[in-house]
């Protein structure tokens, strides 16, 4: 054992006006958890952060039960066994766990999910072979479905869920536009990540852009920010055109809280256009789509076929402004935060 203390970051107040800020969060020391019989006690390695995290944030009705006042943040790890009651899982074995945003935690072995490096960091099980990269994945076998030779537009083409949304599409085919937030992040995906072309959708002139770079329509609008981007979007779609939903992270940070939705020229488009618009979260996929998605971008990833991005903050005590940041879309990549120093 490394100190007689751990650390958490808890949920000190609920955001007001929308805005998540700093003071909503909490550092806090806590006596260091006691393995019992059975159980391991784990040091968090890399945690993740992910845009769901602002909505667990809010006393509301959603898909899971809100965080609480008082209480760590919600947050999946990868982690290291340090003290092991249990044969099946000695120390230094590495898994992954559902802990939140703690720096130490203690689990019963039922609960975590073992890992094996084969060639690839643990770490990424929390990016392009986990959560994010499997969002992806199901996202575009279930709904999205690309063909050869359609055009898929995908919203935040950068982040660790459209970048691979992008390279699926292309690997299907198809001829992929990616949508992303200034010069740098629109240069990433075309020539690191293979896209046929992106637009940044702060340019003045996006909706022109846009429409040029899809002169056939769009086929597969993967959803990831709604407001104004899908505005945009929502004329150049296809007959039949599919759309994915599995974020809208323009309303999620709270800049658009009161814009105009434009939910009447929606409706009127799913209907005359014939579209299917699913939102999804990912786990309802899981029992049809994860060994193949493990198999296949497992694949694609040691082949090089697929690459991914890592945005890493130092110190569990940074995790705030790093999430804040990615909320904002100052982020680049997959936003992760080292909390051991060991790693």
């Amino acid at each position: 054992m490394t100190s007689a203390t751990a650390r958490q970051i808890v949920l000190a107040s609920r955001p007001t006006g929308g805005r998540a800020a700093l003071s909503d969060f909490r550092l806090e020391d806590v006596p260091m958890p006691v393995p019992g019989e059975g159980q391991v006690l784990l040091r968090v390695d890399y945690l993740s952060l992910d845009p769901y995290m602002r909505g667990r944030m809010n006393d509301a009705r959603s898909y899971a039960k809100p965080a609480q006042i008082g209480e760590p943040m919600p947050g999946e790890s990868v982690a290291t066994v340090i003290e092991s009651n249990n044969t099946a899982l000695p120390a230094g074995a590495q898994v992954l766990v559902n802990a939140g945003w703690v720096s130490h935690t203690v689990a019963n072995a039922r609960d975590l999910s073992p890992l094996s490096a084969d060639g690839i960091t643990t770490r990424a099980y929390l990016g392009v072979l986990g959560m994010p990269g499997f969002t992806a994945y199901s996202g575009m076998a279930a709904i999205g479905k690309p063909k050869q030779g359609e055009t898929v537009v995908v919203g935040a083409a950068s982040g660790p869920v459209g970048s691979l949304v992008g390279q699926l599409a292309r690997i299907a085919g198809a001829r992929v536009v990616g949508i992303a937030g200034g010069a740098k992040k629109c240069a990433y995906v075309v020539d690191e990540l293979g896209f046929d072309a992106a637009i940044d959708h702060r340019a003045s002139d996006f909706a022109d852009q846009l429409a040029n770079a899809c002169p056939k329509g769009i086929d597969v609008y993967f959803e990831n920010i709604g407001g104004a981007v899908w505005k945009v979007v929502l004329p150049l779609l296809n007959q039949y055109g599919r759309v994915p939903v599995c974020g809208l992270m323009a309303q999620t940070s709270g800049k658009n809280a009161d814009a105009d939705d434009g939910l009447a020229a929606t409706m009127r488009a799913i209907l005359t256009r014939s579209l299917t618009v699913r939102g999804y979260i990912n786990y309802e996929f899981l029992p049809d789509y994860r060994d193949a998605f493990l198999r296949d971008v497992g694949g694609f990833l040691r082949a090089g076929q697929v690459k991914h991005l890592e945005d890493v903050a130092i110190g569990l005590e940074n995790a705030p402004q790093a999430f804040l940041d990615m909320i904002d879309g100052r982020n680049f990549g997959k936003v992760l935060v080292r909390v051991s120093g060991e790693v």
